[in-house]
């Protein structure tokens, strides 16, 4: 199995790449690039449909050679909501950055080709808070499942408070077992404010075969090919990722760990 943890290989340029390849698995793909002002980043979909996700920053896209503008809002992923760019199979994409730009590639397989290029603007985007007390985080729906201009990407941002946590209740989404649950791979990249902060995230099966807990620090993935994944924040840092899912149905259904999911009605 690949090493759950990816950490960026560098400050500027493309410094992650998660692919089915080196995660060993099917469906998620995940890029990472930082540019300054004036550089480009450009790629071909070929057989994936990709959302470029503005993480922070501002950039104009061309997307199948129509120029789609400046987008992007926000300077940091603490501060409000991201615009967003959907692109079907067989598109070509290129993004020059006019500020420094953080912007996240997911991918998955594109299974119809029927879908069409669009912007996803932030005044678009349902907010939901969820969980209560030291639990509560707040989600930023990007492609979710009721979206169905998607053929298998699921996109979502989250924001937890220091001293909360989250994806917890601890639940798992690795079987094909519907409408009880569903197989899907899953990317984060955390973010954390203030930088120097850090979290953890437990990735672990029923049968502990698989049972890591890693230390999540600022622009680091972590990749959940199976089991339960809950994060926890501490004191004095916020934590932000950006969760990619995909898997052979492009619906979300999970199992809470039966030991803890008293604490749904605690």
């Amino acid at each position: 199995m690949a090493e759950l943890l990816v950490k960026p290989t560098g400050e500027t340029g493309q410094v992650i790449s998660v692919t089915p390849q080196n995660a060993g698995w099917t469906y998620v793909g995940f890029d990472l690039h930082k540019l300054t002002s004036g550089k480009v980043v450009s790629g071909e979909t070929g057989s994936r449909e990709v959302c470029l996700v503005f993480v922070a920053g501002k950039g104009n896209v061309v997307a199948n050679g129509e120029a789609l503008g400046e987008l992007g809002e926000r300077m940091s992923p603490f501060d409000g909501k991201p615009h967003s760019v959907y692109l079907p199979g067989g598109s070509r994409w290129s993004v020059e950055a006019t500020t420094d730009l953080e912007l996240a590639v997911c991918s998955a397989p594109d299974t119809t080709g029927s879908k069409t290029a669009r912007v996803i603007a932030p005044d678009g985007l349902g907010q939901e808070t969820r969980g209560k007390g030291t639990n509560i985080r707040y989600v930023t729906n990007i492609l979710p499942e009721t979206d169905d201009t998607a053929d298998s990407l699921l996109v979502v941002e989250v924001i937890t408070p220091g001293g909360h946590t989250s994806s917890y209740p601890p639940h798992k989404h690795d079987e094909d077992n519907l409408p009880a649950e569903s197989a899907l791979e899953e990317t984060y990249y955390h973010r954390l404010n203030p930088p120097q902060g850090y979290a953890f995230q437990r990735v672990y099966t029923d049968d502990r075969t698989l049972d890591e807990t890693m230390l999540v620090e600022d622009g680091v993935v972590t990749l959940v090919p199976k089991g339960y994944h809950p994060c926890a924040a501490i004191h004095g840092y916020d934590l932000y990722y950006l969760n990619v899912m995909a898997g052979p149905k492009r619906i979300w259904r999970f199992h809470n760990q039966k030991e803890h999911e008293w604490l749904l009605n605690a």
